[in-house]
């Protein structure tokens, strides 16, 4: 009762007429960030960190939540219109959501991307609120190993359901493991596959490398084939979500926010996890798995949700570890300490003088001014395919190409755009995913540190990466999943090929 009372105090703040506005202001600038391939939410928290000093901390710390989540769905919508996530969180929902949009259907993506960022986003605060101290002490105590173990999960979940096949989908994983291995080595301080490069000691941003491989290897195969293929028209389609794309979504909303949720609370998890395994759980639970890789709404539906979902998880560590897990969230953590603001379990018994119960429900208001704002601007969003493509694709180059190079403001990072668009021209070329390169260049540095770190501990004994019962869990589930996988191979390796003037799908 104690935690509900406290709540309702931080409504009454969060709802005053100054607070409400610093909140849509947030939300809109966050939305209008998050759109932008390269300019995320952290960096429009950093530039915005000066100009708050002379703020009041609720409102400077209640506008910061409104750009958090704004910046979350706006990273939706360039990954469903035009296959540029703005986010590595935001690279799952680029996968069926702009087949989506290619297939006139760009309306509903954006919806039940809208609601199940409602949907998931307040949840999700309601479990922060009531579930923090909880999952705190849990995450505290899982150790390297289990992360490990993690990461193999994803891995493999993810790598083995995209694409035409396993082996290419554990191709493409292999080319994002070794580019995630360029830089410095942080155990040895030894550079590796930098080939004498200064500049690419420091590894290639994760951005630059989402944005190159989806955007810029898009535009580069669509332009390889405007003279050889008539125009495409991407027909306008119904506005609104129909009965079937709820009953088809919710599921997925309530799926996407019980993964987002507990992995956005493990420090060092973030929304990158899952995201990964939300869609590969949607794969696998759907009724409509052929319709994967065509366009599925609950690929869309899944891992926004976990999405939104992770980060209100983020801020459990945060709020009652003082442990950021996402760039934004260390910003945030530094507002925290710009205004005397120790973070800690006693933040949640009212010792912090009200703020972070008007921050609590500020995420709540932040949510259904989401959902207030981008629902019905989702018809016009999607007309914006309905432009003649070299003119859109010429957009896409110019904003991936300014996304890039805003990130770390190197001229270098232009250079690697270029190469890795082309990379990801290669893959198309010959039909190489996409996603499981993302997976790796994000994952793999994780997991090796986690497993340098694990061995480490143990003085090498390899026996200790399945020493705890959660990573023993994860290895049986790895397991299973694997055992699926090749039963299916070997069952479809005996079956018949279909006849040749039939379609293969």
């Amino acid at each position: 009762m104690d935690s509900l009372n406290l709540l309702m105090d931080g409504f009454a703040a969060a709802l005053t007429l100054e607070n409400l506005l610093f909140a849509l202001i947030g939300v809109i600038l966050g939305t209008f960030v998050g759109v932008l391939p390269g300019i995320g939410p952290a960096m429009a928290l950093a530039l915005l960190l000066p100009v708050t000093f002379s703020m009041e901390p609720t409102p400077a710390l209640i506008m910061f939540a409104g750009i958090y989540y704004g910046g979350m769905y706006g990273g939706s919508t360039t990954s469903i219109l035009l296959n540029a996530p703005g986010e590595s969180s935001s690279v799952m929902t680029a996968v069926e959501g702009n087949l989506m949009a290619k297939a006139g259907r760009g309306s509903q993506a954006l919806a039940t991307a809208a609601i199940g960022s409602f949907v998931a986003g307040t949840i999700a605060t309601v479990l922060l609120i009531f579930t923090a101290p909880l999952i705190a002490s849990f995450a505290v105590g899982l150790k390297s190993q289990d992360y490990f173990a993690i990461t193999l999960l994803a891995f493999f979940a993810v790598s083995t359901v995209l694409g035409g096949s396993p082996v290419r989908g554990l191709a493409s994983l292999a080319l994002g493991l070794t580019v995630g291995l360029i830089g410095i080595d942080n155990f040895t301080g030894q550079q590796r596959l930098t080939f004498g490069v200064d500049t690419l000691a420091t590894g290639i941003d994760t951005v630059v490398i989402a944005v190159a491989l989806f955007a810029v290897g898009e535009a580069l195969w669509i332009a390889a084939h405007l003279r050889h293929s008539p125009p495409e028209i991407i027909p306008a389609g119904k506005p609104w979500m129909s009965k079937s794309d709820w009953k088809r979504s919710w599921p997925a909303w309530l799926r996407g926010t019980a993964l987002g949720f507990p992995f956005g609370a493990l420090p060092a998890g973030g929304a990158e996890i899952p995201t990964f395994l939300s869609y590969a759980a949607e794969k696998k639970a759907s009724k409509y798995p052929e319709e994967f890789g065509k366009g599925a709404i609950e690929g869309v539906a899944g891992p926004e949700a976990a999405n939104n979902a992770s980060a209100a998880g983020t801020m459990v560590t945060l709020l009652a570890l003082g442990i950021p897990t996402t760039a934004t969230a260390a910003i945030m953590l530094e507002a925290f300490k710009r205004y005397d603001i120790q973070t800690g379990s006693q933040m949640f018994k009212g010792d912090g003088g009200g703020l972070v119960w008007a921050l609590l429900a500020s995420l709540l208001v932040a949510n259904f001014l989401l959902l207030v704002i981008n629902l019905p601007l989702a018809p016009l969003w999607a007309k914006l395919l309905q432009m003649p493509r070299p003119y859109l694709y010429a957009g896409i180059l110019f904003f991936a190409v300014l996304g890039g190079y805003s990130t770390n403001a190197n001229p270098t990072d232009i250079t690697i755009l270029v190469v890795l668009g082309l990379l990801g021209f290669v893959m198309r070329r010959y039909g190489l995913p996409v996603v499981p390169a993302i997976i790796g260049v994000i994952l793999g540095p994780v997991s090796e540190e986690r497993l340098r770190k694990a061995l480490q501990a143990s003085n090498g004994d390899w026996s200790t990466l399945y020493g705890t019962g959660f990573s023993l869990g994860a290895y049986v589930l790895l397991a299973g999943l694997i055992g699926w996988t090749l039963f299916k191979v070997l069952r479809n390796h005996d079956e018949p090929a279909p006849d040749a003037h039939l379609p293969h799908g």
